[in-house]
């Protein structure tokens, strides 16, 4: 049986319930309809919020909060395929949720894994986001990420840049955390449009390409050291290595 949901959490929760419940016998979960011929029964599950709210509520309660951390922190790992191994984890959990710590339950082996990749990309993104000054004084950064951090990097610099307004704009999901004096949290960015930067920070950014160029040693360069130090997926954004203009 393969299951088909509409990638949000509801809808996980919504299938959870149904599999649960409907005793369905799943071998492959996906996120959409495949073109090709699957020569299994397809079956699209609806998100359903009172049944989500059903299921997210005994999580709650029957689940080690470690274990219900590691739920949602494998959702924001949306790049992988986890579904199915995050489904076997709930389902391990309501039945004996001592087994949730035992890593010989391939799930739980697998999603912890998981989790630690997650978090190793989320401590690397923590030094290279880089912030520009937007022409109200809003510091504004973008990022192209493997797995959805958004939330991880903004309660990161709240603690970090104090008072100041700010926004990290997730640029594949188009999502966008937003701190400023009316509003600090997660928000959907329907449409975008190229920011103004102040005048200072144009400034700055030539002064820094200026540094970055001069301190470099053509003969000694080593573009395949650079790239272990500085993978190209963390470059798209860095002022280090976007042009001059």
């Amino acid at each position: 049986m393969i299951l088909v949901y509409d990638k949000s959490f509801e809808g996980f929760l919504s299938l959870v319930y149904d599999v649960y419940y409907e005793k369905i016998k799943v071998n492959q979960i996906l996120k959409e309809v495949q073109k090709t011929l699957l020569l299994e029964e397809v079956i699209e599950i609806k998100t359903d919020k009172e049944k989500a709210s059903k299921v997210l509520k005994a999580l709650k309660t029957n689940f080690p909060k470690d274990s219900f951390q590691m739920i949602l922190n494998s959702f924001m790992c949306d790049s992988k395929e986890f579904e199915i191994d995050l489904l076997k984890f709930i389902i391990l959990g309501f039945k004996n949720k001592n087994e949730l710590f035992n890593i010989n339950n391939q799930e739980v082996f697998y999603l912890q894994n998981l989790e630690k990749e997650l978090f190793r990309h989320v401590h690397k993104m923590y030094g290279f986001v880089r912030f520009e000054e937007l022409d109200d004084g809003t510091l504004y950064a973008k990022i192209d990420s493997k797995f959805n951090i958004i939330y991880f990097l903004g309660q990161h610099f709240l603690k970090r840049l104090n008072n100041q307004s700010f926004i990290i704009h997730d640029i594949k999901r188009s999502i966008a955390f937003i701190r400023n004096d009316e509003f600090s949290g997660i928000q959907t960015v329907s449409s975008f449009e190229e920011p103004n930067l102040s005048k200072d920070e144009e400034k700055f950014k030539k002064l820094w390409h200026t540094f970055f160029d001069s301190v470099a040693i053509k003969e000694r360069t080593n573009l395949k050291c650079q790239q272990n130090f500085v993978p190209l997926i963390y470059r798209t954004y860095m002022n280090e290595f976007t042009k001059n203009s």
